[in-house]
């Protein structure tokens, strides 16, 4: 099948097709063998009854306690998997089984006797599920392209979703980049109706109430480190199990040495993997890690990535089937390829920043709401006004001015944003149909009134930056190189710890970030283990814009290849100002890259 086997690279262990009885449904898969590496484990994967069969991509941590549990309820097992605890967890539990998994996961669940698919996503994201429906015909994919793979499938650009790309350089929640397409957002679940063709889709988890304020003292501060060293170490320990060599990426930052403290708990033969990038200058952490490897007694491997050009983009434009404006999917690229080397397996410290309060903006925006906050609100409008006539787009500072505009009680400002609506709207002049302001009502609806500034702005986070960027830059950047890539911060107990026990004192203030996971580091990480070094996983794309290959390159794709969709004069003011008080190097990338997507995947507009 073209469509299952344009997905090779997230599978190339194994492929499996079926199909029903009277052809209604086929199911495709393509395999990565992690757990119970034998035949056994083939997927599409039957029940023991041959009533039910699933499609599985992902890892169910907890499916040894499920099996146990199942098998005293009389359920039975021919594998080793975690597939068939799915199946069997649903024909135990129905839609219910949902809040019994813990892992990250997607897949699709034939019912014979009641004639439906069920189709789910885990809490957080990690993986992808897109579907299109279409009159009665529901077909669906880890990725986008797999759709694709159909000649005749209709490739043309959402205009919402090209509103939100150029505001948050991402396609979040259910929007897809063309029309016709949807992605199931993470902790949804569909329900196709095979009779009628009617589908059903619901969140089936959500993010705890912000713990209750006012409650503190160093007893409390105590139980909350305790706790949370608790379920990082369990988590962890959980992640490692595999039938493949198993591996952690190491920065060198707080939370991969976390990760790998854990780990060292957990066995005494701990690989740990850095890789150094040539021509990143300040970027190269490998002191760093060294540091830390040395202090667990792992297994370091230094390895040396390949040189970035430029042409490694038109790669990444394949692989990622919607466009991304995060430059560090080169290095993320780079890294994958470079570890799947030695391991099939990799755990990272993803989603600690969102969770515990690690990114820059955090103390920012508390610092504004604590002293800025105090200005009338009005009189901030003005100056946010100001700021969006009189500076130009990549203006130093200019953003934080346009945050001033906010209400600190009730939203939270994007101050992470690419384009705003005047940029946009003057970018586009009109083509694709664009409608201003869509992201902003998108924004608005992902930022709940409840709790403080910095819940707020983490819990946002959490659910847009996160689940749609973050964790797809590592899942296509990971398996294209078939290496699957695993996130202990984002065990779903650990989500449910930071957003419903945590206090946002013991996260972000005005001066510090990060402060509960500082206080275990202290704890677990050894001495002189610099705690407050925010690195970032980023590459030098100012410097290389200033003249050279990469500049050629972004000139050649906006301006000299003809036929974009970008305004041609508000281009080239952002590539002639790309020095001094000015930088926009990551808004151009985010339209080369949209550019590059467009044309690698002949979408219309």
């Amino acid at each position: 099948m073209a469509a299952r086997d344009v997905l090779r690279h997230r599978g190339p262990d194994d492929a499996g097709e079926w199909w029903s009885d009277d052809g209604r449904v086929g199911l495709a898969h393509r395999r990565l063998a992690i757990i119970d590496l034998s035949p056994s484990g083939r997927q599409p994967m039957a029940d023991v009854t041959g009533e039910l069969r699933v499609v599985f991509n992902g890892e169910i941590y907890n499916f040894r306690e499920l099996r146990s549990e199942l098998e005293t309820k009389g359920h039975g097992f021919h594998s080793r998997t975690d597939t068939e605890v799915i199946l069997a967890a649903y024909r135990q539990w129905g839609l219910q089984c949902l809040s019994r998994l813990n892992g990250m996961f997607a897949f699709c669940l034939f019912d014979l006797p009641r004639r439906r698919l069920f189709l789910a996503r885990d809490r957080a994201g990690e993986k992808p599920l897109f579907y299109s429906l279409r009159g009665r015909v529901l077909r669906f994919a880890s990725e986008l392209k797999a759709l694709m793979a159909d000649p005749h499938f209709p490739r043309r650009l959402d205009p919402e979703a090209l509103d939100c790309y150029l505001a948050f350089g991402f396609i979040p929640g259910s929007r897809c980049i063309l029309q016709g397409v949807r992605k199931l957002p993470p902790a949804h679940a569909l329900l196709f109706d095979l009779d009628t063709g009617a589908a059903r889709v619901w969140r089936y988890w959500m993010l705890p109430a912000p713990p209750a304020s006012g409650v503190r003292g160093r007893v409390i501060e105590d139980e909350l480190i305790d706790e949370c060293e608790s379920l990082l170490e369990d988590s962890v320990r959980r992640q490692l199990v595999a039938d493949v060599p198993v591996g952690v990426m190491l920065s060198g930052g707080m939370d991969s040495s976390l990760v790998t403290a854990m780990a060292a708990r957990a066995r005494s033969n701990v690989k740990t993997f850095t890789v150094r990038f040539p021509g990143y200058g300040l970027y190269d952490e490998t002191d760093h890690a060294r540091f830390v490897a040395n202090h667990f007694s792992t297994e370091h491997i230094e390895l040396d990535a390949t040189a970035a050009s430029p042409d490694l983009l038109l790669t990444l434009a394949h692989q990622f089937d919607e466009p991304i404006a995060d430059p560090s999917m080169i290095p993320t690229f780079l890294l994958c390829q470079a570890v799947r080397r030695h391991c099939t397996v990799a755990l990272g410290g993803d989603g600690g920043d969102e969770l515990f309060g690690g990114y820059i903006h955090y103390p920012r925006l508390a610092w504004l709401r604590d002293y800025a906050g105090r200005i009338p609100l009005p009189v901030r409008h003005i100056v946010a006004s100001a700021a969006t006539a009189a500076l130009p787009v990549g203006t130093r500072g200019r953003s934080w001015l346009q945050a001033l505009g906010a209400d600190m009680a009730r939203s939270v400002p994007l101050v992470m944003g690419y384009f705003d609506p005047r940029s946009r709207s003057r970018l586009v002049d009109g083509a694709a149909g664009l409608r201003p302001r869509v992201a902003e009502r998108v924004w608005e609806e992902a930022v709940q009134s409840r709790g403080d500034l910095v819940y707020r702005a983490t819990r946002a986070d959490f659910h847009l930056y996160l689940a749609e960027d973050i964790l797809v830059k590592v899942d296509r950047a990971s398996m294209f190189h078939s290496l699957e890539v695993r996130a202990p911060f984002l065990d779903c107990r650990i989500v449910e710890f930071a957003f419903g026990r945590v206090p946002s004192r013991l996260k972000a203030s005005s001066q510090e970030r990060k402060l509960l996971l500082k206080a275990l580091a202290v704890r677990v990480l050894p001495p002189g283990f610099d705690a407050g070094r925010k690195q970032g996983f980023g590459v030098p794309l100012d410097r290389w814009l200033i003249s050279g290959p990469w500049r050629l390159f972004f000139r050649e794709v906006l301006l000299d290849s003809g036929g974009g969709v970008f305004d041609r004069r508000r281009v080239e003011d952002l590539l002639n100002h790309q020095v001094g008080w000015r930088s926009n190097s990551t808004r151009l990338f985010s339209l080369v890259f949209f550019e590059l997507w467009r044309q690698e995947h002949k979408v219309a507009v």
